[in-house]
């Protein structure tokens, strides 16, 4: 992701900025997107909220909030765009072949390993339960 700043060709765009992102990422599994339904302000089929639907056909990306593979090392294979929230998702392969999404920590990158378990490694896009994180432990934005 790079900050694109636009030229000043008029007032408006003196300011102006954008953050590209990287293309769509074809390896991903269709397992783990689902289609978001529609409700178009409509329940049971009656319009309840008016100026609703018309949108953008958006696919729910399955996020794996719990981290219960415990013991097995991932590697973070690709981060992405996520429509439906507004942080980047990653999508990590653990060496038994499988696949997940993960929400992404700052400075986690393509490449990197991740792993969750009851004692590992304190370090970006890994996971431990609560009780086991050392007292002192320093949380950094």
């Amino acid at each position: 992701m790079a900050l694109i700043q636009y030229k000043e060709k008029t007032k408006t765009r003196r300011f102006a900025s954008k953050i590209t992102r990287s293309g769509k990422n074809e390896d991903a599994p269709r397992s783990l997107k689902v289609l978001l339904q529609k409700h178009s302000g409509r329940s049971k089929g009656t319009v309840t909220v008016r100026h609703q639907g018309g949108r953008h056909k958006r696919q729910y990306r399955l996020i794996d909030f719990k981290r219960d593979k415990f013991g097995v090392e991932g590697e973070v294979a690709a981060l992405e765009y996520d429509p439906n929230r507004n942080t980047d998702i990653a999508l990590i392969k653990y060496t038994d072949g499988e696949y997940r999404y993960i929400l992404s920590p700052k400075g986690l990158k393509k490449g990197d390993k991740v792993k969750a378990g009851e004692k590992v490694e304190i370090k970006t896009g890994n996971a431990m339960k609560i009780k086991n994180i050392p007292v002192g432990t320093t949380y950094s934005r």
